[in-house]
């Protein structure tokens, strides 16, 4: 869960995954189910964890390991009882709940900063939200938003099991050194 490359090539997905990259979430916001699968399963191969975004149904078809949920996606009983792993999004310590109680496997927490990637995602969290909802849950929290190499490490300190990136995927080696030397402090203390 350390490191989260949210992809729409695979190029990019096999990059991120050699640099370090744990998780790959495919995200094809404007393809159809089949667009979908047929990434999902380009991506099997590779030594990540794979997951769907939206799409209960391609990441079934494909094999994927996992969907991730928005809040208002549907899916999330039909993902459980396929055995598939769940993340759902949260931006604030009350969604982070309702995820937890829906049986979330994980919770993506944010927009933490500004990000350009995704126009809708609403206010940033900054570290304080983060925090807040890391502390409330006892399921892993995923940091996503305008994360790269240079503040990637202020997320695990704040609490975030691991780090998604969009922008910064094709740096993914830099933000890998940077989730675990701050994991690595953390454990010293």
């Amino acid at each position: 869960m350390r490191l989260h490359a949210i992809v729409s090539d695979a190029g990019v997905a096999e990059t991120a995954v050699a640099a370090g990259a744990t998780v790959i979430q495919v995200r094809l916001k404007d393809a159809g189910t089949v667009a979908r699968v047929e990434m999902g399963l380009r991506l099997r191969h590779l030594s990540a964890m794979l997951v769907i975004n939206d799409d209960v149904e391609a990441a079934l078809l494909c094999g994927a390991d996992g969907v991730h949920l928005g809040q208002s996606d549907r899916g999330a009983e039909r993902a459980l009882a396929a055995g598939l792993w769940l993340g759902l999004s949260a931006s604030d310590v009350d969604e982070a709940e309702e995820a937890q109680a829906r049986g979330a496997t994980y919770i993506g927490a944010g927009p933490v900063w500004r990000t350009p990637t995704k126009r809708d995602a609403g206010s940033p969290i900054g570290l304080d939200g983060l925090s807040a909802i890391c502390a409330l849950t006892t399921i892993p929290v995923v940091a996503i938003g305008g994360i790269d190499a240079d503040n990637a490490g202020h997320c695990i300190r704040a609490g975030a099991a691991g780090v998604a990136v969009v922008r910064a995927a094709g740096d993914a080696a830099g933000v890998r050194h940077e989730v675990d030397a701050a994991l690595a402090m953390a454990t010293c203390r």
